[in-house]
């Protein structure tokens, strides 16, 4: 007789009624799935969801055509903040900024200017955003929560680039960039971690594996290792959200 060949079961995606718990992180999609690291769907996209979600290291991500979808992924890429890469252009590029007097990083100036400039600045290989409107509208709602934050890249009092993160304790979660001059995100970015080297915040999660990435010191690293930073860094108290000029130095050394 012919022997049976067993396949993968289909994956179950659980529907989450606004306000239920997200599962267990450990019933996400594994990575022979169609969509590895797919957690939930449904749920609500209001400031105690999103805590939550992140404080369980669970972020959105979905198009304007499907539900509201919840991922875990695994491995989780990361940026320690000790290990982070300025490339020797970039710095140079910096200090003539800085020396200048042209360059100012500015923190929670401009936030849904910047997230709306994110959304008009799809990420490589799409052709469209994942920030809808009601995206913008749940991170603007956690931006006055004080749990997102936008980091502002102003050159000539114009603002040229920037990023938004999402801060729960000491823990920093990097959303999406955009740059309208040449390195403004990267200049973003460099301040990023200038401030989080300041305020002992020793970790920015990246989400998503990419060659850019890991040339500025991103890792990937298991979901139970990443799952146990969680756990230390959101309970401790959060920074201040403040950029001070001499935080630079962190980063540009003391010449800067």
């Amino acid at each position: 007789m012919p022997s049976s060949v067993s396949t993968p079961a289909e994956p179950v995606l659980p529907w989450l009624t606004p306000g239920e718990p997200f599962p267990s992180t450990q019933s996400a999609w594994p990575a022979f799935s169609p969509a590895p690291g797919l957690l939930a769907a449904g749920g609500a996209l209001d400031v105690v969801t999103l805590t939550a979600a992140y404080t369980h290291g669970i972020f959105p991500w979905f198009s304007a055509d499907q539900p509201i979808l919840w991922w875990s992924t695994a491995p989780r890429m990361v940026l320690p903040t000790a290990d982070f890469v300025l490339s020797a252009s970039l710095r140079k590029q910096l200090r003539r900024l800085l020396r200048q007097q042209t360059l100012e990083l500015r923190i929670d100036s401009a936030f849904e200017r910047v997230i709306r400039a994110c959304a008009h600045s799809p990420r490589p290989g799409q052709s469209g955003t994942w920030i809808t409107e009601d995206m913008i509208r749940a991170y603007v709602e956690l931006h006055q929560a004080g749990h997102a934050h936008s980091v502002e890249t102003w050159i000539n009092d114009t603002l040229v680039g920037g990023l938004y993160a999402v801060s729960v304790g000491r823990m920093v979660y990097g959303e999406s960039m955009f740059s309208n001059v040449s390195n403004a995100s990267k200049m973003a970015l460099a301040g990023l971690v200038a401030h989080c080297r300041a305020h002992d915040m020793p970790t920015i999660d990246c989400q998503q594996q990419t060659p850019h990435l890991a040339s500025m010191g991103a890792t990937p690293i298991p979901r139970s290792e990443f799952e146990n930073l969680l756990t230390t860094l959101t309970r401790q108290t959060p920074a201040s959200w403040r950029f001070e000029p001499a935080n630079w130095q962190n980063v540009l050394g003391d010449s800067a």
